[in-house]
């Protein structure tokens, strides 16, 4: 089983080792939840947590909830 990471940056889901979304290697096994944004824009979800447009992809839509 691949182990998923959460970029504490930005809060995206990854299994590599730099975050698809905000190129950091901040990354943490240590989260709990999880959203799936499909439009930043009209999201209030996405607005809580500070997802923005721009470091949101369509291929990486999967956040984490709390990351510690």
């Amino acid at each position: 089983m691949v182990k998923e990471l959460a970029c504490r940056k930005c809060k995206c889901i990854t299994t590599t080792k730099v975050c698809p979304a905000c190129r950091s290697s901040d990354l943490t096994p240590d989260w709990e939840g999880v959203v799936i944004v499909a439009n930043p824009n009209q999201s209030k979800i996405a607005k809580t947590l500070k997802i923005s447009v721009e470091q949101w992809k369509k291929e990486h839509p999967k956040y984490a909830l709390k990351v510690t």
